[in-house]
């Protein structure tokens, strides 16, 4: 399997963007909120809503940052009765710590610093699993999509968001002029790492288009999968389940 190389040059080695990833964890939370105008929080609600969990479920969050994802799935109702956050970046955790702690969650979610491509849970160990705004920063996305597959029980449900590119024409144009060029300003005078914020438009530019990553789900082993534009296409919902008897 070939390698993805992002659009600075470099390859995404996971000790490259888990560095970048510490670097800016302090304001990392301030600026989602800031660059995506509070449309974050919507996001995950419906990313949540998708697993259609029932109440006690343990799931996996990948990719989790600073645990926003996985306090929803705690938060929700019904809720999740445990979540695994597994991220590379070792201070993003930290940060997500703190904010469990201060919610009196940290009981409930636990976080483990861990690779996407080798998931440190037992196969067939987790009832759905879900992954926000990361996976285009896995540097083999589809040998992650392996290891869902494999953690989850038969039946679970995978969810995916990411960000997109808008069809809407002058939707699109807009977007692109804000996602170039405002955002990584306002990331990087913010963050103090101008080159965290020129990462995000230039990695979403090559990411596969929906048609594709719904592809390699279902070559990985998915069914029922699906994609759904949110917010005119600026972040895509993915969707998909672990066949019974796998």
């Amino acid at each position: 399997m070939t390698v993805n190389a992002d659009p600075l040059g470099q390859d995404k080695q996971p000790a490259r963007i888990a560095g970048m990833f510490d670097a800016i964890a302090p304001r990392y939370d301030l600026l989602n909120r800031v660059l995506s105008g509070g449309l974050d929080a919507r996001w995950r609600r419906r990313a949540i809503a998708s697993l259609e969990l029932r109440g006690g479920e343990a799931v996996l969050d990948l990719c989790s940052g600073t645990a926003d994802l996985a306090i929803a799935a705690a938060c929700a109702r019904p809720a999740a009765a445990r979540v695994v956050g597994v991220d590379f970046s070792g201070e993003m955790l930290r940060r997500g710590a703190s904010k469990l702690a201060a919610r009196g969650l940290d009981s409930r979610i636990r976080l483990v610093q861990g690779d996407a491509c080798r998931i440190p849970l037992a196969a067939a160990s987790a009832d759905a699993a879900m992954v926000a705004f990361g996976i285009r920063n896995v540097q083999r996305p589809e040998e992650s999509f392996a290891e869902v597959l494999r953690v989850l029980r038969p039946g679970g449900r995978f969810t995916i968001l990411e960000f997109g590119l808008p069809r809407l024409p002058g939707v699109r144009q807009a977007y692109l002029a804000y996602f170039r060029h405002v955002l990584p300003r306002i990331g990087g005078l913010v963050s103090g790492h101008a080159s965290a914020y020129a990462y995000l438009p230039a990695s979403v530019g090559t990411f596969p288009e929906p048609a594709i990553l719904m592809s390699q789900l279902r070559r990985i082993g998915f069914s029922g999968v699906t994609a759904v534009p949110l917010t005119f296409g600026i972040v895509y919902l993915y969707s998909a389940t672990k066949p019974a008897g796998r």
